[in-house]
């Protein structure tokens, strides 16, 4: 249900998104703002190919958390899911390490007819949320293919869905590439988006493999340096509620904390959003250009959700009022 609070109603809010994280807060943002108000701009290097067909995981969990479609025990995928498909395809002795429910499956077969006859990925998303009465706009990074790659310590390189899903995270990582970014154009609606966007928000996602892939596009960081952007960490005590971004950070030699979080953006970061059991993290911090909350950013459920999103709107508007001449 939504709640928008009037003191919300003018602003107009951009948010860089990607998995569980994101999705969640992405929810609580839409919960509370009005219709046309939000835009998320979604990571699309997870994207890749099974049985023929184009999977876009992130995208799906973004829209699917918007639609109330998630399911909020896995985090992933659609509630009430079946798994006929998946168990005829185990009969088969079929490659079944990338888990496709029936539900699911409906929507990767209409994509990838839709694309197939010449509809953009942006297109087949707008088109998605219209049927399942979004009332904020959804848009990929782009609409060319992207890749995420993963270089594992034993030189192995991974696209991104083997290495989450196939591998379960396991090998130890020693980089993340984005091939031929710089040549790959964010898609029509992200750039002027950003620009007139009152706030940018980098929910708590992955910052090596949700958040990064959208900004090495060309352009992104030329325009956040323009803007009030603020950043969610993702990280709570060293860990994170889910996926493997502390596991990446140690495996890159740095400290899994919410201050690493803060450094990694802080070339173009305003303000910056950690749990409050992390305290102890920024003591010593004697940043002056990046403004710190402090606040519960552990989101169980819808109630979590629209409460810290609504914070930090409110940590935004203080921070364009800080800016204002």
């Amino acid at each position: 249900m939504k709640s928008d609070l009037p003191e919300f109603t003018d602003l107009r809010v951009a948010a860089l998104a990607g998995g569980v994280g994101g999705a969640k807060l992405v929810r609580g943002l839409d919960r509370i703002l009005p219709p046309g108000r939000l835009t998320t701009i979604v990571n699309t290097g997870d994207d890749f190919e099974h049985f023929g067909l184009h999977i876009s995981p992130d995208l799906d969990s973004v829209c699917y958390a918007l639609a109330g479609l998630a399911d909020p025990v896995k985090g992933w995928g659609r509630v009430d899911e079946t798994w006929q498909v998946h168990e005829a395809l185990l009969d088969l002795d079929a490659p079944t390490w990338f888990q496709l429910g029936d539900r699911d499956l409906a929507l990767h077969l209409e994509r990838t007819r839709l694309m197939q006859a010449g509809w953009s990925l942006s297109a087949v998303t707008s088109h998605f949320c219209e049927r399942w009465n979004v009332g904020s706009r959804v848009i990929p990074m782009t609409d060319e293919p992207f890749r995420t790659q993963v270089r594992t310590t034993e030189g192995n390189l991974l696209d991104f869905q083997e290495y989450f899903v196939r591998e379960k995270c396991l090998p130890s990582v020693r980089e993340f590439l984005f091939t031929h970014a710089e040549n790959i154009q964010p898609s029509a609606e992200v750039l002027p988006t950003l620009k007139n966007a009152d706030m940018v928000v980098l929910c708590p996602s992955n910052p090596w493999v949700s958040i990064d892939p959208i900004l090495n596009l060309p352009g992104i960081l030329d325009v956040l340096t323009e803007k009030i952007v603020l950043s969610v960490s993702p990280i709570i005590q060293g860990k994170t509620i889910k996926g493997p971004a502390a596991k990446m950070f140690v495996e890159l030699g740095i400290p899994p904390t919410s201050r690493s979080v803060l450094d990694h953006y802080a070339a173009f970061l305003d303000g910056f959003v950690y749990d409050a059991l992390d305290d102890e993290v920024f003591q010593n911090y004697d940043g002056e250009r990046i403004i710190l909350l402090g606040t519960d950013t552990l989101m169980k459920n819808d109630e979590d959700k629209t409460r810290l999103a609504a914070e930090i709107l409110r940590f935004g508007k203080d921070l364009i009022s800080r800016k204002a001449p």
